[in-house]
This record gives C-alpha cells, sequence and structure tokens, in this order.
C-alpha cells in the first residue's frame, strides 16, 4: 500500500518506520524544518518538508494514488483538515486521525473520517480495566487534581532498559497502567520486563513526577 502520513512527531516517525518495515511505501510529511531535518537523517526520502494541511503539498507527494492517508498531528483542526482533505478532495479510500481530545471524536466521525485513534480514551479505559496491583488510585482522584498520568519514552540510555517493572523502586503508590511497544498497547505486571522504545504510561502522586521521571530517566 502508498500511506501518506501528516505529522513528524513521535506517533508519526513510529508508524512510519513500523509500516517501513512491513514492506509499504510511505512518505512522512512534516511542515517543521528542524524536525523534517532530522527526520531525513534517520528515515531518508520517505521524510519530506511540508504543510499536509495544503493542497499544493498533497499533490506534490502523490495524494492522488494514496491508499491511506493518516493525520498524527497534535492539533486536531489540523488533523482534521488533512483527512477531509484527502477524502473529499483527492478521494482517499481510508482515512485514519489521531484525536487529541476525545471530545472531538464525534465530530471527526460525523464529517466521514473513516476511523479516529484516541490516547487520552486509550489510557482511560486502560485504568478503568481491572489491573493487578497493590494500589488502585480511582478515578475521582484523577479530577481532583492529585494524580497525573505521566507517559515516558524509553531510548538507549534509559537505566531501566532490561529490567524488571517490579525491581524498578517507584515513588509510592506510582501504577504502571501500561506499556506501548511496537503500536501496541500492553497491561504490564511486575515481572514485565522493559525494553528500549516502549512508551510506559503511569499514574503518579503530582509531587511524585520529577521523582519517577528519575527513576526512568536517571536523572536528579
Amino acid at each position: 500500500m502508498f500511506i501518506i502520513i501528516g505529522g513528524g512527531g513521535r506517533v508519526g516517525y513510529y508508524l512510519t518506520k513500523g509500516l517501513m518495515s512491513a514492506g509499504h511505501e510511505v512518505v512522512l510529511i512534516e511542515k517543521d524544518r528542524g524536525r523534517a531535518e532530522k527526520l531525513f537523517e534517520e528515515l531518508g526520502e520517505v521524510a519530506v518538508r511540508g504543510d499536509a494541511c495544503e493542497v499544493r503539498t498533497m499533490k506534490q507527494y502523490g495524494m492522488e494514488r494514496a491508499d491511506v492517508v493518516v493525520a498524527t498531528t497534535g492539533d486536531d483542526e489540523d488533523n482534521l483538515v488533512i483527512c477531509q482533505m484527502a477524502k473529499h478532495r483527492f478521494k482517499a479510500p481510508r482515512t485514519i486521525a489521531r484525536v487529541n481530545n476525545p471530545e472531538n471524536e464525534e465530530i471527526f466521525q460525523r464529517l466521514g473520517i473513516d476511523e479516529t485513534v484516541s490516547s487520552t480514551k486509550i489510557i482511560f479505559n486502560l485504568i478503568e480495566q481491572q489491573i493487578e496491583t497493590d494500589h488502585m488510585f480511582p478515578i475521582a482522584a484523577l479530577k481532583r487534581g492529585n494524580i497525573e498520568i505521566v507517559e515516558i519514552d524509553l531510548g538507549e540510555e534509559s537505566p531501566v532498559v532490561g529490567k524488571e517493572i517490579g525491581k524498578l523502586g517507584l515513588p509510592p503508590n506510582t501504577l504502571i497502567i501500561s506499556i506501548v511497544r511496537d503500536d501496541h498497547a500492553l497491561i504490564p505486571h511486575v515481572n514485565t520486563e522493559l525494553e528500549m522504545h516502549d512508551s510506559v504510561i503511569a499514574l503518579v502522586e503530582s509531587d511524585l513526577e520529577p521523582q519517577l521521571r528519575a527513576v526512568f530517566m536517571g536523572t536528579g
């Protein structure tokens, strides 16, 4: 398949890598010059600079023949524009949009976007599932604002890579609720071993967030 991805952030980057590994033809469009140059260095010619919201850019990079168009920017309005333009102007067979605010999902669907993905909604669904742990934060605590959802990406220098969750020495009452690995969300257990490029999603008391990040990033 030929897939166009609008937005070269972390989501777009890893999605591009995964699709390339699976043998698909991919174009990743990023409008920020510095970020686009970095993506080009890492991914090669599949990473290009341009504004995926513009018709001229989409024509330049082959929107007319795209099988799938994916909008992964951090701005819901941009993602909606990209997918609507792909669907209605270029007749793309399938459009997928990242939705940063779950309240916008219904709007996207009513406007004809084929599929939406909301990481916030996924996280809250995971929280509401029963997870084996000695500590379970009530959802009400999140609403009161004293509990934060933290996402940490594990790079090469993270000291926790290769370690089991149960041996990390986390701050008191911290709960690891999910690990995103190779575009799949996993519900972890104490013996789950962390891997490079994992995205760890945790619940932590607000004043302990710096301590949590220090564990995963080796700082402090």
